[in-house]
């Protein structure tokens, strides 16, 4: 991703570039395939953005992730 996509997702998120490479780490780490990975990152970001989330709305970020339904390019969804 490139550091204006970055600037963008700050602006909108107030989560910095470090903690967004952190998590995607993470993720990387464990696979995007892993439920309690991606439980851990939605809670972090949820608590790094104020925003709650539900468990109904956990579970359907979830579900996309797990059956590939999410966009390959984030650049377009900024």
């Amino acid at each position: 991703m490139s550091d204006e996509t970055f600037e963008k997702i700050k602006k909108k998120s107030g989560v910095d570039k470090d903690t967004l490479i952190s998590l995607a780490s993470m993720v990387e780490q464990n696979g995007l395939k892993d439920e309690n990975t991606l439980r851990l990152v939605i809670n972090k970001l949820s608590g790094l953005t104020g925003k709650k989330v539900s468990k109904e709305l956990e579970d359907k970020i979830i579900n996309a992730v797990v059956e590939d339904k999410v966009p390959k390019n984030i650049d377009k969804l900024f």
